[in-house]
């Protein structure tokens, strides 16, 4: 079996020929198609983790990944992020500080590994449901703000309007208005995109919104970098529930224009979506 190679440079979309059938008979048409790269975080020269990604805002992801899976507190504890582009994927190097360096390899003795799933290789029950502190109570949303906020997410995932095939993660200030957007193959990967983003960027109060479902980890994710709110288009798990319920976190699901459902302490929204 051959391996797969990359093209260098490693762009987010490819082309390709497609046979459409329809009732209307068969037509061939260029498509374009979504880039999944193996991209490795290697932590000090220590490869840590392969994550599948599309090549775009990998810096983003280096430290949101790093920040969300608490390898740093913060963004200050990296020194320096390099992308090196191989034949098989994607290096990001990062240079931690020796403290947390420490830690990283205290950590990978006791743990096998990580994926996407955010579960696998973990060695104990006690370590896949990890504990998570409290966060903030300072935010309130203006009314109309998560029907406002889908709208403008779904105008601005270029990526998505192109393949049809990524997931997107948007940071939305308290009135609803959509701050910045990143996008990835991967739910768990938008979402590590947008909180190293909002690290090196001075955003002010939001929430985020998520194309996806709300599970268990990205509600973890959200609360370890204190995110009060996190809203979803899908359906939250009840582990997500029960982690936001126990941060102090409102969670939001099946966010449509005009009606959503809250999960966890909704004082942060108010009681009605207006109507349009």
């Amino acid at each position: 079996m051959s391996d797969v190679q990359f093209d260098t440079p490693i762009l987010p979309t490819r082309p390709c020929r497609v046979r459409r059938v329809s009732a209307d008979g068969a037509r061939d048409h260029e498509d374009l198609l979504a880039t999944e790269v193996p991209v490795a975080l290697v932590f000090n020269g220590l490869s840590h983790v392969v994550m599948m990604c599309s090549p775009l805002d990998l810096d983003d992801f280096a430290l949101g990944f790093s920040l969300s899976e608490g390898i740093v507190g913060r963004r200050e504890e990296i020194f320096s992020i390099e992308t090196v582009e191989r034949a098989a994927g994607i290096e990001l190097h990062l240079e931690l500080a020796s403290a947390r360096f420490s830690a990283l390899k205290e950590r990978r003795r006791q743990l096998t590994g990580r994926t996407g799933c955010g579960l696998c290789g973990v060695e104990s029950l006690q370590q896949a449901i990890r504990p998570v502190g409290h966060v903030g109570q300072t935010l309130q949303l203006a009314p109309g703000a998560l029907g406002r906020a889908l709208a403008e997410l779904e105008t601005g995932q270029t990526l998505a309007m192109e393949t049809g095939c990524t997931h997107a993660a948007a940071w939305c200030a308290p009135d609803g208005s959509v701050v910045a957007v990143r996008e990835d193959v991967g739910r768990h990967v938008a979402f590590d995109k947008l909180i190293g983003a909002r690290a090196q960027a001075d955003w002010g109060a939001g929430f985020a919104l998520l194309s996806s479902r709300a599970s268990y980890e990205l509600v973890h994710k959200a609360a370890a970098v204190g995110i009060e709110l996190l809203a979803a288009m899908s359906a939250p798990t009840a582990l997500a529930v029960e982690l936001a319920q126990a941060s102090g976190q409102t969670l939001a699901a099946f966010v449509r224009k005009q009606r959503y459902g809250l999960y966890s302490h909704p004082a942060r929204v108010p009681d009605s979506a207006p109507q349009h």
